[in-house]
Formats: structure tokens, sequence, C-alpha cells
């Protein structure tokens, strides 16, 4: 049975923009909708001992950091899309919130304390997602198709009609997309359309369950041709997709910065905000401050994104990545930038990492560490596990400074924890890095110094 609190003054916001009181009897109460500062009313959905969880209903006094959502389908109503969780808080006022969780994790999960917190690297708020991954869902009962992220807690597709974080050339192909699905003959074994976006291709992946019929393929390409976009059709997993014509602009992004251009395939893994990986691998490198004798190495490469910008700039650059097929990758787009006579790949299962292997890549003066939510713990912890111990690894010595850019700052304390605490490193800088705006994903930055 749901029931309404009495009026509640909301303390603190947490990272899934809920915001957080306590009642009467001292019960933390987390509530959907509600900012700091704010006195509400919510309506009590889940119960627990120590905690309840509800949804905001009345508000008598409202926060000044409280703004208009951007986008008509946020919101706590039925049908709201679930893909943005903060919009109804201004811009300013999230990214303090990324960057205080920054500081939290790192103190309260690996007593680590940054001497420095730097300014968080911020960009453009709307419009910013160049990659993404739509449901589709033919509703056979309507007779309508929807494309687009999950409702709010559901596992239901949004009726979206219009999206306001991908850039508006991709928000306006959402209801012809819709038209298009409607029309194809395979439509309910269609389940999901990926977006990637160059800085000159559109490209969409159709998931298909079934071959495609001739018709069906017309369909696709009379769409590519008028709405300027690119098709890949993938039948099964990602290694699957294929370009559905040959010929035309390749999928690329350019690091102006370090006279880079990368190309990659819509499943590659690339960064989703170009704005801020071009300024993130701009931080990144005057952290490092790599000198031209330098031996640098880039833990979790991936396509190169750190590694060819290090290269214009060290003597030489080995890169280490997990997926044979993104080193082959590395190294087609190192000599593509004329940069293959610095750079190195090889292809390695970093979860797996001991000082022996570690000590078996050589030593050198710089790290870049960027893994995926996992974190790099058994690297750390070979680090660390040297630092107690040298006779595990006769002769080599750790890097001087790292940099390490991470993507769940839950497993950035945990490693820094061991980096700090155990190998001998000091936290010299850290800071949020708002990749995701309106999203509770928090990316952020740390500097590591011997």
């Amino acid at each position: 049975m749901t029931q309404t609190t009495d009026w509640l003054k909301v303390e603190s916001i947490e990272l899934e923009a809920q915001g957080v009181a306590h009642n009467a009897e001292g019960k933390v109460v987390f509530i959907d909708g509600a900012l700091p500062g704010e006195i509400v009313k919510a309506q009590i959905a889940r119960r627990k001992n120590n905690w309840e969880q509800g949804q905001l209903t009345e508000i008598k006094k409202e926060s000044p950091l409280r703004v208009t959502p951007g986008c008509p389908h946020f919101g706590l109503h039925a049908g709201a899309c679930g893909g943005c969780k903060m919009q109804h808080l201004h811009a300013g006022a999230q990214v303090a919130v990324k960057q205080r969780v920054v500081e939290d994790n790192l103190w309260h999960l690996g007593k680590v304390k940054p001497e420095v917190m730097l300014r968080p690297i911020e960009g453009p708020t709307w419009g910013y997602r160049y990659r993404a991954r739509f449901s589709v869902r033919y509703v056979q009962k309507k007779g309508v198709v929807l494309i687009g992220f999950h409702e709010r807690k559901s596992r239901y597709v949004a009726d979206m009609q219009v999206c306001k974080v991908v850039p508006k050339v991709v928000s306006d192909l959402l209801m012809p997309l819709r038209e298009l699905i409607s029309s194809m003959a395979e439509r309910d074994r269609l389940p999901q359309i990926e977006l990637a976006m160059g800085d000159e291709v559109i490209a969409l992946v159709l998931r298909h369950l079934n071959p495609l019929p001739d018709g069906d393929i017309a369909l696709l390409r009379e769409f590519a041709a008028k709405h300027g976009v690119q098709w890949w059709l993938q039948p099964k997993g990602p290694d699957t997709v294929k370009l559905l014509d040959v010929g035309g602009a390749q999928l690329a992004y350019r690091l102006p910065e370090f006279g880079v251009t990368m190309p990659f395939k819509p499943t590659d893994f690339t960064q989703v905000n170009p704005h801020i990986n071009s300024a993130l691998v701009g931080r990144a490198l005057r952290l490092l401050a790599v000198e031209p004798d330098d031996r640098v190495i880039d833990w979790f490469c991936g396509l190169g994104n750190f590694t060819l910008p290090l290269a214009t700039k060290a003597r030489e650059v080995l890169g280490i990545e997990g997926s044979e097929t993104l080193v082959q990758r590395s190294r087609e787009n190192a000599v593509a930038n004329g940069l293959a006579h610095k750079t190195s790949f090889v292809a390695r299962n970093l979860f797996d990492m001991t000082p022996e292997l570690l000590a078996a890549d050589g030593v050198s003066d710089r790290w870049l560490i960027d893994p995926p939510r996992e974190g790099a713990f058994a690297l750390a912890k070979a680090v660390a596990d040297i630092a107690q111990d040298p006779s595990l690894a006769p002769g080599w010595t750790p890097p001087k400074r790292v940099v390490y850019v991470s993507c769940n700052p839950a497993t950035l304390a945990r490693d820094a924890g061991l980096l700090v605490n155990v190998a001998g490193y000091r936290c010299t800088a850290a800071s949020a890095v708002n990749m995701f705006p309106h999203t509770a994903h928090v990316e952020s930055i740390a500097v590591f110094d011997r």
C-alpha cells in the first residue's frame, strides 16, 4: 500500500538523482524528483527496515537549482524515458554532484585524498551524444513502431518523438525511422538500431534476427539516399556487422590538437561524447607531461585514442589491449597517421596481469590507464606486489607518473588505494569528467606520482 509522507526537508542528492531526506522517525527517505534544500511530500512505494523510497508529489519550497527539463519525454510521468536522470537539475550543479562523487569514492573506498581537485571537464549539455543504442519494438496491437530508450524503471520502450541528447539531425530521424520500420516485412524481427556518428558520417547499425528480403533492403537504401545515413547490418553478434553498400565516406573522428584521424567501425568502442573526448585527451597528455625521450605504455589502448596522440610527443609508445581485433585496428590507425615507427601494439588479457608479465613489457617513464568499468585491479596489484617484494621483478622500476582515466569512480578508488597506500604513489590531482550530461554516469581522471 502506498502512503504520502508529511513535509520532508531534502538534505542532499545521490547519484541516481534521488533527493535524500529523513522522516520523523529518523529513517532515510529517497525521493525521486526532489532536489537539495526543497521541502516536499512524496508517495512511498518501497519500505525496508532502515530506508524508504518514493516519488515526489508536492513541493512547498523549491530549489533555486531546479530547471525546466529540456526534453518532453523526461519526468516522473508514466511512460517517461529512462535515458536521463538529472534534467531537472541545473547543468552546473550536476557537474558539482559528480565532482563530489569522485572525491567521496576516493576517500571512503580508497582512503586517498587528491592533493588538488582540478576543474571538471565540461562541454555541451545537449546534442552531445554521438553513440546510442535504441531499442526497436513493433507493437502489433496498436500497429505502431517505437524506437528509443527504455522507460524509467521498465523494460518497455519509451514512445519517443525526439531525443535532446543526440544531435538534432539524429533526433529528427526518429519519426522517419519509425515509418521505415513499420513499412518493412521483417518489422517484428528488428530489435535494435545502434547509432555511431563520426565527424562526417551518421552510421546506423540494424540488428535483424532473420535475413532481410530484397524489398526491405530496397527500403533501407531509399532511406539512406533520402536522409544521408550509412546503413550497417548486424545478423548476429557485433563481429558480424557489415556495411550495406561499400563506398562513400569513412566513419572516423579527428583529434585536431594532435593532427590525428581515427577511423572506426560502428561497433568498436569509442567515446560517446566527441567534444569531451577531445578535451580529455588534451588534458591527459598535458598532465602526463611526456618528454621527447620518454617511453610510454598505454594500457587498455582500444583503437589508439590516447596512443596516437602520445606518439606525437614521445620517443616510443606501447599500446596494450585485450582484443586482438582492436589491436589490429590500432596498428592500421597508426600506419594511416604516419605513426607506425613510434608505436607498437600487443593483445593481452589485462585482468590477468602478474608482476612477471608486467616486467616483460619493460620499463617505461609514464603510463596512461583507461580501463572499462571493471577498472585495472590486476595491473595496480602487480605494481603494489613489486613495491612490497622487488625480487618479483628484478631490475624493473615503476613509472614516475601515471594518468588514470576512469568510467567508474568505485573501481578508480579501489585501484588508487593500492597505488597510494601500498605502491608508494601520491595522488597529486583528480577531477570529474562530464562525459554524459543529465545522466548518473561519472567519468574521471586522476594523476599519480612516485
